[in-house]
């Protein structure tokens, strides 16, 4: 992949502060444009009407019905009868190669951005939330599922304070044992059956992890991959030194017509793996660094209702 522009400490330094910008976004985000898109987007379209009840404190105002309030003097709430609560399960595989930025913002803060929306839009649509945060090596840390706004942003402010992988610990060669980073058989029951599980990752090109099948059958499977605009085209210039987070190196790119074609060749391997691991093109968002996080889910959700796809 192309090198990263600088060696930099990559640590979210307030999480809790980030959070609450982004829960302000994501509030507004779910009462203007949002609404009805998250809920098709994981429990699909068609939940039918069963009955007016009385609303309490803790549902959702959307539903209020305002003529039979209106009516009877007190709050009551209409009744779908497929409504249940969503299990959101997100696996954050953390490595060197999302140290990778080439502008203002590297590949890692901007993906730990991005799950820290997921987690807050859970927040707000009253699910439960959980994370895998898988570390180069192998180690990680679990949170079970938890419902509720403070314990969901406990979780989402832990693991978007989770530090970088040092570089000063990585090897000449990178690594090929990223995939056993990611606990497999600890997610094969870390969420209940129909759950969703959202892999956020580098996705450098890899084979299919095992019992890979097995994980797609049993949750709702979707990966989000944030994209540098390197990766996707190198820059238009001349020979130039830059630092490689995945050898820990300082290397010198010449623009050659041979560096462009791997660079080329490594793209389209990297697109095959990913399409490979995410066959429906529903199931799989990639972001620019460049790009608006919270405009991008809102665009990955509508095409979802529009599409009445229930993963």
């Amino acid at each position: 992949m192309p090198p990263a522009i600088e060696n930099r400490e990559l640590k979210i330094e307030n999480p809790l502060a980030l959070l609450r910008q982004l829960e302000w976004r994501v509030r507004h985000a779910v009462e203007n444009v949002l609404s009805g898109e998250y809920r098709s987007a994981f429990r699909g379209r068609g939940m039918e009407f069963d009955q007016v009840v009385k609303y309490t404190f803790g549902d959702d105002v959307r539903d209020i019905d305002w003529n039979v309030t209106a009516r009877l003097g007190e709050p009551y709430r209409k009744k779908f009868v497929e409504e249940r609560e969503v299990t959101l399960l997100v696996v954050f595989e953390d490595s060197p190669g999302l140290q990778f930025g080439s502008g203002a913002q590297s590949k890692r803060e901007a993906l730990l951005e991005l799950a820290g929306l997921v987690m807050l839009l859970g927040a707000v649509n009253r699910d439960r939330v959980g994370f895998v945060y898988a570390a180069p090596g192998g180690a990680y840390l679990f949170r079970e599922p938890v419902r509720g706004r403070g314990a969901i942003l406990h979780a989402a402010a832990t693991l978007l304070a989770r530090p970088a992988p040092s570089l000063s610990t990585l090897n000449t060669q990178p690594s090929s044992s990223a995939l056993d980073s990611i606990p497999w058989r600890l997610l094969s029951r870390a969420a209940p059956k129909h759950s969703v599980m959202l892999w956020l990752g580098d996705f450098a090109p890899r084979p299919e992890p095992e019992g890979w099948t097995v994980l797609r059958r049993r949750y709702q499977t979707m990966g989000f991959r944030v994209d540098d605009p390197w990766e996707r085209a190198l820059p238009n210039q001349g020979q130039f030194a830059a630092y490689d987070p995945t050898t820990g190196q300082l290397v010198t790119i010449e623009n050659s017509s041979a560096e462009r074609a791997a660079h080329a060749e490594w793209r389209a391997a990297r697109e095959t793996s990913w399409t490979a691991l995410f066959p429906d093109v529903l199931s799989r968002l990639v972001v620019s660094t460049e790009e608006n996080r919270l405009d991008a889910l809102v665009r990955f959700f509508h095409a979802r209702m529009r599409a009445g796809s229930i993963r």
